[in-house]
């Protein structure tokens, strides 16, 4: 399964964009309830306005929340970003740290946004469990849990550490571009032989391309 999930997605990655840590761990934190595609469209004018750590805590509070509106939440996600920049200047140099223990103390960080940060932005292996990677990782018999840390564990200790982050992409785009939450493409996946749930979507061919079609990436 992993080595076809890496032939099926080899492009998979990220798809919030950002230029730096301290931008990765801004638009993770703010991917709360809402899309990527919002996040990322929203990207260029917050950090033209407010490029790095320093300049985001001493944010005017009404023109920042101006710039998240789109995202919904922007008040509580304005006070996410305030107190988060505000403690990396005061703790940390204005720096991301590139440490779990570090990255949890941080306002608003959990484990999950701490592994995007660490995976994608220092290269340091670790498995992000968001919605899509937790459905399909108990779809796929892989876990029984449901608890994000239990699952981040069990999955973690069936893969070599070397293939963590490109493992993780690669499961949370087959979830976005066919293992649908409510309409899985079974008749279009590449791991039908495999997978204990197949037949929970549609079998057929046909109708399953066109799930693909539909669907595409959520």
């Amino acid at each position: 399964m992993n080595r076809v999930l890496a032939e099926t997605y080899p492009d998979a990655h990220c798809e919030l964009d950002f230029a730096n840590p301290f931008e990765l761990l801004c638009v993770t934190v703010l991917s709360a309830q809402t899309t990527d595609r919002r996040v990322n469209a929203v990207r260029p004018v917050l950090f033209g306005t407010y490029p790095d750590a320093e300049a985001m805590a001493a944010a005017d509070r009404e023109k920042l929340e101006g710039i998240l509106g789109p995202l919904g939440f922007f008040r509580a996600k304005t006070e996410s970003m305030l107190k988060l920049s505000a403690q990396l200047v005061e703790h940390h140099g204005g720096e991301v740290p590139p440490r779990m223990e570090d990255l949890v103390k941080l306002p608003g960080v959990g484990r999950k946004t701490a592994n995007v940060v660490l995976g994608d932005a220092f290269g340091i292996p670790g498995i992000t469990v968001d919605t899509h990677f937790g459905r399909l990782a108990r779809r796929f018999g892989w876990t029984t849990e449901t608890d994000p840390v239990k699952v981040e564990h069990e999955v973690g200790a069936l893969f070599p550490k070397k293939d963590w982050v490109k493992l993780d992409h690669q499961v949370i785009w087959h979830g976005r571009r066919r293992c649908h939450a409510k309409k899985p493409a079974c008749g279009a996946c590449p791991l039908a032989r495999w997978c204990p749930s197949y037949g929970e979507g549609p079998t057929d061919a046909e109708t399953a391309q066109k799930l693909v079609k539909t669907q595409g990436p959520a």
